[in-house]
């Protein structure tokens, strides 16, 4: 096994991370396969013992060709092209990575207080905190990275690894969301609970140290998401989230994204600031 590192340059950003890890020669027990040998993405989902769907396994966000990033964001795309270097295509994130929303209408884009606009200028001539390792990429972006991540389900509790990122914890035990955060964090406070077949998780406790994506849509700290994940057969992922935060929108917006299991594939460990060069050279500049 060998850990291989990337640089993604999108938007003036920076990221670091591990291309998607297989481990070789290892088949895990239990997926369903065709009879090539390939796991059978489409069989029904698997179950946990408690009878429900069971999330756990290695997801990678839903591939977004080079043509479509290019009709969406242009000429921003074509550095990358002459990038020869295997995971730093600029199709190996997500397009909600670059835009949170870019699926949505023009004039949907006034849900945008003048607040958040004027962050987001201020974050585009500064800089972004997550190039130079500061936290980690927040919610939903550090799932729409190159990097793939891992649930880990119980039935008190769901956590989900990332590769570069803080780990989350989502407590399935019937607590409720604090009333008040002493101490917000870069991915919040998760409780959660089934809903029929799907898992429905109420976020808060942020701090508003990360942005929604790359193209710098801020959140404060009054962000409150709800995610509802839905493991529609053995390898498709669906997490539809619910923004709120009147302090920088002026309604809740939802969003859609899906995911795919990387069924013989693993995490690695990132560690984002080890041999980090980027910190003094942005200074220098």
């Amino acid at each position: 096994m060998q850990m291989r590192c990337r640089r993604l340059l999108v938007l003036s950003a920076v990221l670091c991370g591990a291309i998607n890890a297989q481990w070789l020669n290892f088949h895990v027990p239990g997926t369903p396969r065709l009879k090539d040998g390939t796991p059978n993405l489409g069989a029904p989902a698997p179950r946990a013992a408690d009878g429900k769907p069971d999330l756990s396994g290695v997801w990678l966000h839903e591939h977004t060709s080079l043509a479509e990033m290019k009709r969406l964001f242009g000429d921003i795309t074509d550095a990358r092209e002459r990038v020869n270097v295997v995971g730093m295509e600029a199709d190996s994130i997500s397009k909600y990575a670059l835009d949170l929303l870019v699926d949505f209408r023009p004039d949907d884009k006034a849900l945008l207080r003048p607040e958040e606009v004027e962050l987001q200028k201020k974050n585009a001539a500064n800089g972004d905190p997550s190039i130079v390792c500061e936290g980690g990429s927040g919610i939903p972006r550090a799932g729409l990275l190159s990097e793939p991540f891992k649930i880990l389900q119980s039935p008190r509790l769901t956590a989900i690894l990332y590769e570069g990122n803080p780990n989350r914890q989502i407590y399935t035990d019937g607590r409720e969301l604090p009333k008040e955060y002493s101490l917000p964090a870069y991915m919040g406070y998760s409780v959660g609970k089934w809903e029929r077949d799907t898992l429905v998780v109420e976020s808060a406790g942020f701090n508003s140290k990360t942005t929604l994506d790359m193209a710098g849509h801020v959140h404060s700290e009054d962000l409150r998401t709800t995610e509802r994940f839905r493991r529609r057969d053995f390898g498709h992922l669906q997490i539809e989230t619910t923004f709120k935060d009147p302090k920088m929108y002026t309604r809740p917006f939802t969003v859609t994204i899906g995911y795919v299991l990387l069924a013989d594939d693993d995490i690695f460990e990132s560690i984002c600031t080890e041999n980090e060069k980027d910190r003094d050279h942005m200074k220098k500049k």
